[in-house]
């Protein structure tokens, strides 16, 4: 028997698994496709899809499956991952690619942390991104480190320099915070453009990453089969993103992330009830720049090198509009977001010059017609009644 307060949603395994076939087909399509007219069609593709799957009440089915299952949801998520890696063993652009979208959307929940959830602004996510990246040219070139702790200790430089807006960002609000945000990203690119010991407008290379022995720029070797050393770092770049989505997730679901819920939705309010502003604030704003840190660290070994140019305010832009687009402090969102954002363009070839103008005018619509972007966050429930059966 079910009450009106608890309506019953039918969720289904089958439904996760067809869904997750069907997705990991498509983007395998998507990516595989060259002509611009196959694009066009697979884009048409998804747009009916889409309609379809509202109208019939398919979405509301996975979106109850996954809510019932989230173990399954995310494994199957990470099969599709190890799929496409797998089905682009060698080529070494769509894996580029693949790399660049998790390692973005690692960074993108740090942002998430910090607008989403604390509700602190930060538009200076590449700065941070950059951070980490030229923390590891430098340490994994003139040290010795492990360059698995390179990794962190470059999320934790990131972090400790972001510690500087600290003060200022706190005693700010709104517009005014951002721009504070925005200022330090203009001056960490202005810095090291000027800096002679980071390169200057040369940038400095990175060395590969080795781990355990195994060097990932030497690839991996089969007998009869060409496979390019980009699967390694795609392979890493997937366990680091599923490792922080985890992390971050996990503090969603705490009374942590229940703290920056209330912080976010009134200050005064959460001062009334003994909440600690600040505290929560600088946790979110010190653990956002750490994980970008930690994500331009591995963008930088993917590289193999890092410029000035590759960490400007339009970056940080792309990182904003990956955050809006997939919903504000929804952070399922932010994968396919990531994916329009950073791919697409590569796709069609005749937006490139105009990205920047594309990602803007997209901002404005989903901000005028749906605010919560393409997956809005649930709203969090508190308690959760039983109903009898």
């Amino acid at each position: 028997m079910e009450t009106p307060e608890t309506p019953k949603r039918t969720s289904s395994p089958v439904a996760l698994l067809l869904a997750a076939l069907v997705l990991t087909t498509y983007t395998w399509a998507f990516l595989h496709a060259e002509s611009q007219l196959a694009v066009a069609v697979l884009l048409a593709v998804a747009g009916v899809l889409v309609v379809l799957s509202r109208r019939l009440g398919t979405t509301r089915t996975l979106e109850a499956s996954a809510a019932a299952r989230p173990g399954l949801a995310r494994a199957l998520a990470a099969l599709g991952a190890l799929a496409l890696i797998a089905a682009f063993h060698n080529s070494h652009f769509v894996l580029l690619m693949l790399c660049a979208v998790l390692l973005y959307s690692t960074a993108c929940l740090g942002l998430t942390l910090q607008f989403g959830y604390s509700g602190v602004a930060n538009f200076a996510g590449a700065a941070f991104f950059g951070i980490g990246s030229y923390a590891t040219a430098v340490l994994a070139t003139h040290t010795a480190i492990p360059h698995l702790l390179v990794v962190l200790i470059s999320g934790a430089v990131a972090a400790a320099i972001g510690s500087m807006l600290i003060l200022p960002v706190l005693r700010t609000r709104g517009h005014y915070a951002a721009l504070v945000t925005i200022a330090f990203g203009i001056l960490f690119k202005t810095f090291i453009e000027v800096n002679d010991v980071l390169g200057g407008p040369q940038g400095l290379q990175v060395p590969g990453m080795k781990l355990f022995g195994f060097a990932f720029n030497d690839g991996i070797r089969l007998p009869g089969v060409e496979i390019s050393f980009y699967v390694a770092y795609a392979v890493l770049s997937l366990l680091v993103f599923a490792g922080v989505f985890a992390l971050v997730s996990a503090l969603e679901r705490s009374w942590v992330g229940l703290s920056m819920d209330v912080v976010r939705t009134d200050e005064t309010a959460a001062a009334t009830f003994g909440l600690h502003i600040v505290r929560w604030k600088v946790v979110a704003f010190t653990m956002g720049n750490f994980f970008a840190g930690i994500a331009g660290s591995l963008y930088g070994m993917v590289s193999g090198f890092v410029a000035p140019n590759n960490f400007t305010f339009g970056d940080s832009l792309l990182m904003v509009s990956i955050v809006i687009l997939g919903g504000l402090g929804n952070i399922v969102g932010l994968l396919p977001a990531a994916v329009i954002v950073l791919v697409l363009p590569e796709k069609l070839q005749f937006i490139q010059e105009y990205r920047f103008l594309l990602f803007s005018a997209l901002v404005i619509v989903i901000l005028l017609f749906r605010p919560q972007g393409l997956l809005p966050r649930k709203t969090r429930i508190f308690f959760r009644s039983k109903a009898p059966e």
